[in-house]
């Protein structure tokens, strides 16, 4: 009897670790590395805000998994990111990872790549990272090229004729400029000078003068999420609103997150971008009342690519079934389509980079406040840089 009651308990010991066993592997874990704090504080919780509001609207079960969110700060800085990202994988045994901004989502790319971990990147919009080398990276943000090339080209057919261009000390930034410059030179215009500002607190105020030196009838600019409130009260401190100078650029320079902050002097600046909290379309609609309701503050273009990423990654799964290896993920990825809050997106099968709506925006006042309106729409653009 003695015997017997020990294999039963023994037995029970074993089914009770199998069960647990069953259910930790149900759960699918979504790894995010993000900036938090520093400067490109407001770009992670951005995303993060994104992430948990799709989950708390949309469930966090699905294809019979359940969905974890571990989100890691990285500082903005890419040795961080690494480390934090090989933790979640090794450690964590992330399903999927999200990749932030540039440098960092390059030094996550091989480490998703060498564990054959799905990656999405959420906020990066060089082209260059995504690649055949990270087969296993896949985009929801955007690309600056699909911007740039089509402000320039709005702009030749618009008046500008000279243009000045100041852009940011970095890889996005270079993209920006070296796009922006084929396609308006192309369309007939001169480029004077592109200007490089340092990434790091930067004082934009004598690249300006510098800028308004040169005798431009146009200035374009790139400058990243966070930076553009400090860029405007510069560029109204040095008078280039009132010295006849239009202000153009990409999306980035009307960020939501810091629009209704910037003052009058943004009223009229026309850029080419992905997305604005005033985007006319019940589904943006529904997202900006339910992410200011839980967040405080306006959804920005930075918060579309967690928002998607997090959708990417629940149809996925569903498409294998809760299958979370990753090569079933990216290939049930690829070519997926659906409407987001920007308005209808694709991942490319082949490139596995993002296909979208870019908007000409112009600043108005909305209700007493800025915003970012859109009057012109070009539809499903590819990334400028991939094409064949």
């Amino acid at each position: 009897m003695l015997r017997s009651g020990m294999t039963t308990a023994m037995a029970l010991a074993v089914g009770m670790l199998a069960s647990a066993g069953a259910r930790a592997e149900e759960v699918a874990k979504v790894g995010l590395v993000l900036p938090l704090t520093g400067g490109s504080g407001p770009v992670g919780k951005q995303i993060e805000a994104a992430a948990r509001l799709y989950i708390q609207q949309h469930g966090d079960t699905v294809a019979g998994r359940k969905i974890e969110l571990v989100v890691r700060d990285d500082a903005s800085v890419p040795d961080n990111a690494k480390r934090l990202a090989q933790e979640l994988i090794v450690n964590q045994k992330v399903s999927v990872i999200g990749s932030a901004l540039t440098p960092s989502a390059m030094a996550v790319g091989p480490l998703s790549t060498q564990s054959k971990t799905a990656n999405v990147v959420m906020v990066s919009g060089t082209s260059g990272v995504i690649n055949p080398n990270n087969p296993y990276m896949v985009r929801t943000s955007f690309t600056l090229g699909q911007q740039s090339g089509i402000i320039a080209e709005w702009a030749a057919k618009n008046g500008s004729k000279k243009v000045a261009i100041i852009q940011s000390d970095w890889a996005p930034g270079a993209e920006a400029a070296s796009v922006f410059t084929d396609a308006f030179t192309k369309a007939g215009g001169q480029v004077l000078e592109a200007i490089k500002v340092p990434l790091q607190n930067p004082d934009f105020a004598p690249f300006l003068q510098r800028a308004r030196d040169l005798g431009p009838d146009t200035l374009f600019v790139f400058v990243p999420a966070g930076q553009a409130g400090t860029f405007a009260k510069q560029f109204a401190e040095r008078g280039l609103d009132k010295a006849g100078i239009k202000l153009i650029g990409t999306g980035d320079l009307i960020d939501d997150n810091d629009l209704p902050g910037m003052g009058d002097a943004m009223l009229g600046v026309v850029t080419a971008g992905i997305y604005s909290a005033a985007h006319k379309s019940q589904a943006n609609k529904d997202y900006v009342t339910s992410f200011k309701k839980a967040n405080g503050y306006r959804p920005n273009f930075i918060s579309v690519g967690g928002w998607d990423g997090m959708h990417l990654i629940y149809e996925a799964l569903k498409k294998t079934n809760g299958a979370t290896d990753g090569p079933a993920l990216v290939n049930a990825m690829k070519g997926m389509k659906w409407e987001s809050p920007r308005g209808p997106i694709a991942i490319d099968p082949e490139t596995r980079d993002i296909i979208q709506n870019v908007y000409i925006d112009k600043v108005e006042k909305v209700d007493g406040e800025l915003y970012g309106v859109e009057f012109a729409t070009f539809e499903a653009v590819k990334d400028p840089l991939k094409k064949k």
